[in-house]
């Protein structure tokens, strides 16, 4: 019953990922925007309108010197490009499980624009480093 189905035959190599003609020639489409930048300015903003009134959401204009921002819009900007490829749930999924959550985060009064205002970037106090050796460099005890 096995044969029927082929699943046990050890005459035949299985096939090779990426070696099929669809896969062969199927490449993956170029992004729609070219940078992080881009794609707030062109389709997030456009899109998600909120009043930032600096009481119940948040937002610098200098937003690209806030590493944790850049990293958020650019991963949104990244999901989009991939799940715009669905076109049954991939806008539903991207704004569920990824923009209205990252949104939340970057508009929140005590979120990574908790220092500034809509006039002006202030940079957030940094920690100290702590002294050398407290905390040891895991890379070198694994050699």
């Amino acid at each position: 019953m096995a044969d029927d189905f082929g699943l046990f035959d050890t005459d035949t190599p299985a096939p090779s990922p990426g070696t099929s003609e669809y896969e062969k020639t199927e490449k993956a489409p170029a992004p729609v925007y070219g940078a992080a930048e881009e794609f707030l300015h062109e389709r997030l903003l456009t899109t998600y309108v909120r009043s930032v009134t600096g009481k119940s959401a948040r937002w610098c204009i200098q937003w690209y010197f806030h590493p944790e921002a850049v990293s958020r819009v650019a991963a949104m900007w990244w999901y989009w490009e991939h799940l715009r490829l669905d076109p049954a749930t991939g806008m539903s999924v991207w704004w569920r499980e990824h923009t209205d959550h990252h949104m939340r985060v970057l508009l929140d009064p005590q979120g990574p624009f908790y220092n500034c205002d809509m006039k002006e970037h202030r940079d957030p106090e940094h920690l100290e480093k702590s002294p050398p050796g407290w905390f040891p460099d895991e890379r070198k005890s694994e050699q």
